[in-house]
């Protein structure tokens, strides 16, 4: 067994986090309390601030300094340093508002997917996004402010110590023999997938990636950790929300793993035919007049334009150009997602067929590097096949 580790700043949030750390050791559990405070006066700790801050590259000086702002920007650097030098952290809790959160979250997104993770936070009833990033941290609601033991906040303390206590005791589940790949999916693409991951499933551990912007960098995180053997990357969509200004962007990085590790790579235009936003009163009044259509209360979907689609097939031939790893990529000429076929509100040939040129012209074929046209649309089952079979190509050439 090793430690839990609670980390908070204890010049101001001590007795909160003392509490928290007190209730996980009656749970029969370690703990290691680590102060981040940046104005002194933290009591109690295992791991002192300065400790902390040593670990910043341009040392403690460069923490502790009288600009609070700065202060817990290098704080957090430090602390992400020291986190990755623990060999004895089981799990991570820790108790803040706005600035203790963006304090002690990066720290847990550098921690590997699987390590309990919990942030007990005032701002988790908001866009915990930047908090959260591609890792799995447990977000909790402080209901109240992290300010003091009181009837309400000492059962949110208490339901997050039990919680970070019981994932750090519970036994691990059993190990997959069988080597993971990783798929992307969105609604209007699910079709595809759950063809590819029945007929691979007996093959690999299939994890499949909802392209929510978070999705797409959750998979090259695992890329990069390498622990996915290969990528079958049917949905692409992210690229869009990043070139048009939607809000599922995955970030100028995506597909950049690709590149830096050469995984084997199999991927197509799967719903390069919109751009995501909110409930619709929330659309730009740029985009107000455009193709738009209700997906549900909270998701409203945008065609994207011929103008776009070359914009956004160049982007990605050049990444896919960046890499040196095996590459099948599939223009589906009989639509990119099920909102796109005949009949449908999305179909717009003229869009699809400058997207397709857009990347046919950018993509660089090689041995290894090979575009394939099929005249199947993305979500038949001969595209599923295909795409298998591509698969199947890649990881004997990776």
């Amino acid at each position: 067994m090793g430690s839990v580790y609670v980390v908070g700043t204890l010049d101001t949030k001590g007795d909160e986090h003392r509490y928290v750390r007190d209730l996980i050791e009656a749970a029969g559990l370690s703990t290691t309390l680590v102060d981040v405070g940046t104005t002194g006066g933290g009591s109690g700790a295992d791991v002192t601030a300065d400790e902390v801050a040593a670990f910043h590259p341009d040392g403690a000086s460069a923490v502790l300094v009288d600009d609070r702002g700065a202060a817990v920007v290098a704080m957090s650097d430090a602390l992400v340093r020291f986190i990755e030098d623990r060999e004895d952290l089981d799990g991570i809790i820790s108790l803040g508002g706005s600035g203790g959160t963006s304090l002690v979250t990066p720290a847990m997104q550098a921690l590997a997917v699987g390590i309990p993770k919990v942030m007990v936070s005032t701002m988790a009833s908001g866009d915990v996004r930047p908090y959260v990033g591609p890792s799995d941290i447990t977000m909790m609601y402080s209901v109240t402010d992290v300010a003091g033991i009181n009837g309400i906040s000492s059962q949110v303390f208490s339901n997050a110590a039990h919680a970070v206590a019981g994932m750090c005791s519970g036994p691990a589940p059993e190990p997959v023999e069988r080597d993971a790949i990783g798929l992307t999916m969105f609604g209007v693409t699910t079709p595809l997938v759950t063809m590819i991951t029945e007929t691979l499933s007996d093959e690999y551990d299939c994890l499949v990636f909802h392209a929510t912007g978070t999705g797409g960098q959750s998979m090259e995180k695992l890329v990069d950790s390498g622990l996915v053997a290969g990528v079958i990357d049917s949905t692409t969509t992210e690229v869009c929300d990043l070139i048009v200004g939607g809000v599922l962007s995955a970030g100028p990085g995506r597909l950049d793993a690709i590149a830096r590790t050469s995984v084997p790579y199999v991927g197509s235009c799967g719903a390069l035919d919109m751009v995501n936003f909110g409930a619709k009163e929330t659309v730009p009044e740029k985009f107000k007049d455009r193709n738009l259509y209700v997906h549900n209360s909270q998701v409203t979907l945008m065609r994207t334009t011929p103008e776009e689609c070359a914009e956004i097939g160049t982007w990605i031939a050049n990444k896919l150009n960046q890499t040196s790893g095996p590459v099948r990529f599939f223009l589906p000429l009989g639509g990119v997602s099920m909102i796109d076929a005949p009949d449908m509100p999305f179909h717009d040939p003229e869009a699809n067929a400058t997207l397709f040129a857009a990347i046919e012209n950018t993509f660089e074929e090689t041995a290894n590097h090979k575009l394939v046209k099929s005249d199947h649309h993305l979500n038949d089952p001969e595209f599923a096949e295909a795409l298998v079979d591509a698969f199947r190509e890649v990881m004997e050439e990776g």
